[in-house]
């Protein structure tokens, strides 16, 4: 959920509205908390009835300010979020404020123009619901938003202007888990979904950007934009990183292992790795969710038969272009 979802409207004061007009606002709609100030539809300023009110109390405050201009007393750097921001940051912003202003409106701008204001109250109990609903759906292993959220998040992500879909597979799970067992198999698992949410939402050009666990060593990442290919290749090197430590220098430099496989029969199997499919609506613009699913099945399949750490987009032809450190 965004910011501008929640957004509500506002009472709008300018720059040279008087501060007796203000007082009389607040005295006439005693459940309003603020007005915004605004120049040509841009928040300028905020004036919370506290911060207001502290001023009119002190000695001549009410005599020194009543026939002066709403500037003189409005909080001039007030909290401002574009509307497209997830609650869950803004929540974060909101309560990293100093303690006097903890409690002001938080301002929500599209192409810095007003869209209205939220509230803390109404800030925290959206982000209570939300996360509610996200434990509710989410995978029990890592976390990590389930099917449910995942097929709101594709349908929003159709909506976008520019966005890229990663369908992340561990390669060879099966066979990894057979090998080394379930438990450190759920460790990978794990520290898959790690990998993932350091590397996909610590991205400063990631804003607004989803992931989600599909279901076993199946993962989801959504960027509202098209830079794909560092973040891929970061997450190759550190899940290889991760993962070699449990082979040995000579499985690592012939790429495979000897195991039985589940027919019984000795087999040379390759290094558990990361195939990483990428849908983008650059050539191609998707519709349907299930649009979206046939195609990232298309390219899994020829990521999959390359039997190594991979990732490809629908246009690539020469995987050979991909190198992995």
């Amino acid at each position: 959920m965004t910011i501008g979802e929640i957004a509500e409207q506002v009472i709008v004061v300018t720059p040279s509205t008087r501060c007796e007009y203000v007082y009389t606002i607040f005295k006439e709609k005693p459940a309003i908390e603020g007005v915004v100030v605004c120049s040509d539809d841009r928040p300028i300023g905020l004036v919370t009835k506290t911060a207001f009110y502290q001023k009119l109390s002190t000695q001549y405050g009410f005599d020194l300010f009543m026939k002066r201009t709403i500037d003189l007393v409005m909080i001039p750097d007030p909290l401002t979020v574009d509307h497209s921001v997830p609650i869950t940051e803004t929540t974060a912003q909101a309560m990293d404020r100093a303690q006097e202003h903890l409690y002001d409106y938080v301002i929500v701008t599209k192409e810095d123009r007003l869209v209205g204001i939220v509230s803390i109250r109404n800030l925290l109990m959206k982000l209570a619901e939300e996360q509610i609903s996200i434990a509710r759906y989410s995978n029990p292993l890592t976390g990590l938003p389930g099917n449910f959220e995942i097929k709101n998040a594709l349908k929003t992500a159709i909506s976008y202007e520019k966005y890229t879909i990663l369908y992340i597979d561990i390669n060879l799970f099966k066979a990894f888990n057979d090998t080394f067992g379930f438990k450190l198999g759920d460790e990978v698992i794990q520290y898959t979904a790690t990998i993932i949410k350091d590397t996909v939402l610590k991205r400063s050009i990631s804003m607004g950007s989803f992931i989600g666990h599909i279901g076993g060593d199946d993962f989801i990442a959504i960027l509202p934009h098209h830079e794909f290919k560092p973040i891929c290749q970061t997450l190759i090197n550190s899940f290889e990183q991760f993962t070699h430590r449990f082979y040995t220098a000579e499985e690592l430099e012939q790429g495979f292992i000897h195991g039985i496989s589940r027919m019984g029969v000795l087999e040379n199997i390759p290094l558990v790795g990361l195939s990483i499919a990428v849908i983008q609506n650059i050539h191609k613009q998707f519709n349907t969710i299930e649009e979206i699913s046939l195609e990232a099945a298309r390219i899994k399949k020829r990521c999959k038969s390359l039997r190594r750490s991979v990732f490809l987009t629908s246009e690539d032809k020469v995987p050979e272009s991909f190198p992995v450190s």
